[in-house]
């Protein structure tokens, strides 16, 4: 199922810091008042306040009112901006995308990446490896393939399945001569949903929650 929504517990916390934030300024803004009333009210007629003073003091004023008035704009203007990525984010949903990472999800369908070799091999190996970064599967690659796929559906040495949850997968290759080749590895799968979180926008593909700041490409999903 597809959905697109806002992680409620994040923004809770959001807009609670948020309003702290502007009730701790109001609170100073209302006692600055206060004194500057107070001190007005209670000043020697023989020695009144200097005029410099005076003034440096309502320009403090001034300024205290304009910080009240700017966090109010700023926090609408993000808002705003917050609601614009996800409106345009939900557009990947149903699409094929790549992110840069070798961090994939495991659920309904199989873990899978995409990677690419400098030149031809001479060996390729894939080490999967849990969240706690313990080795759960090994295989051994095409070494033809040098721009390739890999998709792992959790099946154990033992024919037991591995549970749900973040995989990373890492690549050894050798070229012809011996020497190991660097690839690029990045995550592959279908965007099921849009979610914010801390202001950032997440995509969940499988089970996983990916930044939309690692997105790589995006293409058009399978028609039904």
């Amino acid at each position: 199922m597809t959905t697109v929504n806002t992680t409620t517990q994040q923004q809770n916390v959001a807009a609670q810091t948020g309003q702290a934030a502007a009730s701790s300024m109001n609170a100073d803004f209302n006692m600055f008042l206060k004194l500057l009333t107070t001190q007005m009210q209670n000043q020697d007629p023989l020695d009144p306040m200097d005029s410099s003073e005076y003034t440096q003091q309502l320009v403090q004023y001034s300024q205290v009112e304009q910080s009240i008035q700017q966090t109010g704009a700023l926090r609408d203007i993000l808002s705003r901006l917050s609601a614009a990525d996800m409106a345009q984010s939900s557009a990947f949903i149903g699409r094929e995308a790549q992110f840069d990472t070798n961090v994939a999800g495991l659920d309904d369908e199989a873990a899978t990446w995409s990677y690419s070799l400098p030149r031809e091999a001479a060996s390729i190996s894939a080490t999967i490896k849990d969240s706690a970064g313990r080795t759960v599967a090994t295989h051994i690659l095409d070494a033809n393939e040098t721009n390739g796929r890999f998709a792992w559906d959790g099946s154990l040495a033992d024919g037991t399945k591995a549970p749900g949850g973040l995989y990373t997968l890492t690549i050894d290759a050798l070229d012809a001569s011996g020497n190991a080749m660097t690839p690029t590895i990045r995550s592959v799968g279908m965007v099921d949903s849009v979610t914010s979180v801390g202001g950032n926008v997440m995509l969940g593909v499988n089970g996983a929650e990916m930044p939309s700041g690692s997105l790589v490409s995006v293409t058009r999903g399978e028609e039904s």
